[in-house]
């Protein structure tokens, strides 16, 4: 297997990972379980984060494709900005459990926006 799927898979993966931690986080804030507060659980999403993003900054410079550039990566772009303030929202800055919750349901959609746009290659795709 070449170095770019390799990147790929890698990518891929802390997709998943960074979906499925951030619905266990909201999960944990919702019923308010001190497994929240962990040191692990405040440390791990960063270092998953950082991958992500890196292998994601990695294959734009390799497949030649740059956001503002090509539309789909544009509006993945614009939907991670928004799963990223509508998460700390969520889980941080929320001033209610109530607007928390509803964040953490806009940040989820805005999650399945930027996995849509990947599986399609469309910003549209809705």
């Amino acid at each position: 297997m070449n170095t770019y799927l390799l990147l790929r898979h890698l990518h891929i993966s802390c997709v998943v990972l960074s979906g499925a931690g951030f619905l266990l986080r909201l999960y944990w804030m919702a019923s308010e379980s001190p497994r929240l507060h962990q040191r692990l659980t405040r440390t791990l999403p960063h270092v998953i984060d950082s991958v992500l993003l890196g292998s994601a900054l990695t294959l734009a410079v390799w497949s030649g494709q740059y956001p503002f550039a090509d539309g789909w990566l544009t509006a993945k772009l614009g939907g991670l900005l928004a799963y990223i303030g509508l998460g700390t929202l969520a889980l941080k800055r929320g001033r209610t459990r109530t607007a928390r919750l509803r964040y953490g349901a806009l940040a989820v959609l805005a999650y399945g926006y930027i996995v849509g746009v990947a599986l399609t290659r469309n910003p549209f795709w809705l």
